[in-house]
């Protein structure tokens, strides 16, 4: 338990740190700042960082690995690992990243930059009140190391779509697309961190609603055709799942890993 919670302040300072970093407020090094390099070389780094981090979230989510991962690392610790991991490889791309500062997008207007900067912020709202939204201690593993504290199995996986889930499939990844998007102010670096994390958030999802697939069956794929992935009141755009996706072993916690350690609903997301 103290190894989860320890890993969940450590999260969380990184996190905060991250919001200020693509908010340009409140931390000693943000976006623009950095080592300077060559826009060429600063770009093959930024690119390898932001790799590095899709890669990690990506392997780590699925339920193959982490069938094989828990032979190594207890289970009730997998989810807190993954978040340490996770943690880890952002703090490495915000320590390392190069800045690109020419300005691609300035809104100067007051009242315009205003309603931009509230976007912005409003797209952080929306991803922390969707942890909430499902379970915030289970998505950063603390629920699992406390019910292995008090023996207590592991809690049964139920489908849920509480209020924004009822809007889109994926509110945790609509709130990271926002906020990335919308500062009033965006130069070639807030571009291209913005870009890659949103075609990896669009590819990564395809593979989450395979895993939702196979482990919920049914029940997940008429919410997915009643329900808009990303975009509320866009009538959902879903190819018929195949007998073969409703049966097999669902593999552990499927969770939305892009960008940022992800939601654990089985309704899932995945950071």
């Amino acid at each position: 338990m103290a190894y989860s919670l320890a890993v969940y302040a450590g999260f969380l300072c990184v996190f905060v740190y991250a919001i200020g970093f693509v908010q340009r407020v409140g931390v000693p090094k943000d976006i623009d700042d950095g080592a300077s390099a060559s826009t060429g070389a600063a770009i093959a780094i930024d690119l390898a960082l932001l790799g590095l981090f899709a890669l990690q979230h990506s392997v780590m989510a699925r339920p193959a690995f982490k069938r094989w991962w828990t032979r190594i690392v207890p289970a009730p610790i997998e989810r807190s690992t993954f978040v340490l991991a996770a943690s880890l490889a952002l703090a490495l791309l915000l320590w390392q990243w190069r800045p690109l500062t020419t300005t691609v997008w300035d809104v100067e207007s007051g009242a315009a930059r205003a309603a931009l900067h509230a976007l912005s912020w409003l797209g952080w709202l929306i991803v922390l009140a969707t942890t909430f939204l499902i379970n915030h201690v289970d998505l950063f593993g603390l629920r699992q190391a406390y019910r292995h504290l008090r023996a207590q199995p592991p809690a049964t996986p139920e489908f849920q779509s509480p209020l924004l889930y009822r809007l889109v499939r994926h509110p945790l990844m609509l709130g990271f697309i926002i906020a990335f998007w919308t500062p009033p102010t965006l130069t070639q670096g807030s571009v291209l961190f913005a870009a890659f994390t949103t075609g990896y958030i669009l590819v990564a999802l395809q593979l989450e609603e395979r895993d939702l697939l196979l482990d919920l069956g049914d029940d997940y794929d008429a919410y997915r055709r009643r329900v808009p992935m990303l975009v509320p009141g866009l009538k959902p755009h879903t190819t018929a799942a195949t007998p073969d996706q409703h049966t097999g072993d669902s593999g552990a916690h499927h969770t939305e890993d892009v960008g940022c350690p992800p939601p654990p609903d089985r309704r899932q997301e995945t950071c």
